[in-house]
């Protein structure tokens, strides 16, 4: 696993050898960077502020901040992907423009961090995790007007599309790679 484009290209991030944990491969993550740098969703990285929930080693939010984005706020309950996280943002020297949070990503009672311009949920598969997430961080002022959202399930995953318009959060498109499917979303409101 490694960061793709941006500042710290070709940098090896440490790997994570946990039965629960099933990172976003290479393939997908480079395609779902370059529909973010396509101009479709503007300059959607230059600046963005990052939320990665379920960050497990944190390649979704490096690539990002390796690719120009201000701020990256990860979220990971795992012990053991925490300590891999943590080793791959100072790898990286990421440490200044990182923010780590030890906890459930489902859980969150309250944000007091700036709203992200960009959330990355990509939770187990099959759980909910991420639309849960996705909620709940909207409801309490952790998603800016206009962010943008990438939830990744598996591929036979539905998702509640009328739940998530209750939320602010209208789908803009989704695809597929392999077994993951990636669910495009803008918020509103």
């Amino acid at each position: 696993m490694r960061i793709i484009a941006g500042s710290r290209r070709g940098a090896k991030l440490t790997k994570l050898d946990a039965v629960n944990t099933r990172p976003t491969a290479d393939r997908v993550r480079e395609s779902l960077f370059n529909i973010l740098d396509s101009g479709r969703f503007g300059r959607a990285l230059h600046e963005a502020v990052v939320i990665d929930a379920f960050a497990g080693t944190g390649a979704l939010g490096l690539e990002a901040l390796s690719r120009g984005a201000t701020s990256a706020c990860f979220i990971e309950q795992s012990a053991d992907a925490l300590l891999v996280l943590r080793a791959n943002v100072k790898k990286l020297d990421m440490h200044r423009r990182s923010q780590i949070i030890a906890g459930d990503a489902t859980s969150l009672l309250h944000w007091q961090h700036a709203p992200a311009t960009i959330l990355f949920a990509d939770a187990p598969y099959h759980t909910g995790g991420g639309q849960k997430t996705t909620i709940t961080l909207q409801s309490l002022g952790g998603l800016a007007a206009g962010a943008i959202v990438i939830l990744e399930t598996h591929k036979s995953e539905t998702i509640d599309h009328d739940q998530l318009a209750t939320a602010f959060l209208t789908h803009d498109e989704t695809r597929i790679y392999g077994k993951a499917a990636l669910h495009f979303f803008r918020a509103s409101g």
